[in-house]
């Protein structure tokens, strides 16, 4: 039976979020989160409504009933479509639907969505008004805090003014702008300077709307930090994905208050029939492995263990003792 819950539990759960990255959280990465965080909220990679809509690819749907609670990220500008987008999601089971406002490269540029709509605010709330009408689940979005020559301090409020309207209670910030032309999206994520302050100012505008930070946040304690000034969630990208130790074993007591640090050995014994059963499904070790990588970032052995999941995962016929011979080259929790 699928747990699908509340919305109440879902912006609980939004106290501290995974971003979704595009080649990154894909079903295996947020099953391994998962292990690691009973609490954390986890969202998808951004999949198109046009995919969804005129391409029928539901396969990027696919998900585990144990990653709950889960949200789909959506991208698109069409409201029609994107109602539809959002009504298989949530006939899929998932417990929120994200709308893209924050996303630079140029391939969501063409299909006019992600930051360039900071530009067309009227247009995002249609999306969500018509998304909010399609399907009982929450409808989010997702920002920056303004594109270009835009100017924060007028262009931010204005636009949750726009999306509150709509039906919009939670968002997420980017805290930085993005510049569609001239930056990269490795850039765009590094460069624009951060303005916390300003996420913080539209807390105390907005205090009826949950509002969750985004933008190099590296670790618990300043994820911490920003809960305790007031805002209502913190969503962490890079540093998950890189040390999701770090960042996840520890959020459930820390963040939630609930249960304790779980120990990423006992992730890794854990995996091992999640592991199997893709194999019997025709899939590879490294599809799961690749997202494995940074278990131990910091840790005695780490290295090791990266070098080989590296090279064992990729043979041919690898399977779980892969994971198991490497994890003989981490310490133990009491050494390290």
């Amino acid at each position: 039976m699928i747990n699908n819950p509340t919305k109440t539990n879902i912006s609980s759960s939004a106290r501290l979020s995974v971003a979704p990255m595009m080649d990154w959280t894909d079903r295996h990465c947020r099953y391994v989160h998962r292990l690691l965080s009973g609490q954390a909220l986890l969202y998808t990679e951004m999949v198109t409504a046009p995919a969804l809509v005129r391409g029928g690819a539901m396969h990027l749907l696919d998900y585990s009933p144990q990653e709950h609670p889960v949200a789909l990220q959506l991208g698109g500008s069409d409201p029609e479509e994107l109602a539809q987008a959002a009504r298989f999601g949530a006939d899929a089971g998932y417990d929120e639907i994200n709308l893209n406002c924050g996303c630079p490269s140029d391939r969501v540029q063409s299909g006019t969505f992600g930051a360039v709509l900071m530009k067309e605010p009227s247009r995002v709330a249609e999306c969500v008004a018509a998304m909010r009408e399609a399907v009982d689940v929450e409808v989010t979005v997702k920002c920056r805090i303004g594109v270009d020559e835009q100017d924060p301090e007028g262009v931010l409020p204005a636009f949750l003014e726009q999306i509150r309207t709509a039906g919009c209670e939670r968002v997420t910030i980017h805290a930085r702008k993005a510049w569609l032309q001239g930056l990269s999206p490795k850039e765009n994520r590094d460069i624009p300077p951060l303005d916390y302050d300003l996420v913080h100012r539209m807390k105390a505008a907005f205090p009826e709307m949950h509002i969750s930070i985004n933008g190099g946040i590296t670790s618990l304690d300043q994820a911490r930090a920003h809960l305790d000034a007031g805002l209502d969630g913190v969503m962490i990208g890079r540093a998950a994905y890189h040390q999701p130790t770090d960042i996840l074993a520890g959020a459930d007591p820390l963040i939630y208050a609930t249960g304790q640090a779980t120990d990423p050995i006992e992730v890794v014994h854990k995996m091992v029939p999640y592991v199997e059963r893709h194999l019997v499904e025709g899939g590879r070790l490294h599809q799961i492995t690749r997202h494995m990588l940074g278990l131990f970032a910091g840790r005695p052995g780490a290295r090791a263990w990266r070098r080989a999941l590296s090279e064992g995962a990729v043979h041919e016929g690898a399977g779980p003792e892969v994971m198991l011979q490497a994890l003989e080259r981490v310490a133990p929790l009491a050494e390290a």
